[in-house]
């Protein structure tokens, strides 16, 4: 444990903040951070679209149904948003 932290004491904290450590030989629990971690960034995604070459019309599909499911989901936040806000139980909050 100590030799650990005295070998990544010396290291640049990109590379530090980059590591994951496996615990008790624990692989698995190890792989499923590193993939939530990817899947976090988008690096995964990249690289599910970037694996094959994507035709120009297939590109277009799906930047259009990216851009229409964005401006969907936002609306759909709104309107729960007012929903909440409007089914609350105290109706005047902070009027006591």
């Amino acid at each position: 444990m100590f030799l650990t932290l005295r070998l990544l004491s010396n290291r640049h904290p990109s590379f530090i903040a980059r590591t994951v450590f496996v615990k008790n030989n624990n692989v698995d629990d190890a792989s499923r951070l590193v993939n939530r971690i990817l899947g976090k960034e988008g690096i995964l995604e990249q690289y599910r679209l970037t694996r094959y070459y994507e035709k120009p019309y297939q590109t277009r599909r799906r930047v259009n149904h990216e851009r229409c499911k964005a401006i969907y989901n936002e609306d759909m936040e709104r309107k729960i948003q007012f929903v909440l806000r409007k089914n609350r139980h105290d109706p005047f909050p902070g009027c006591s």
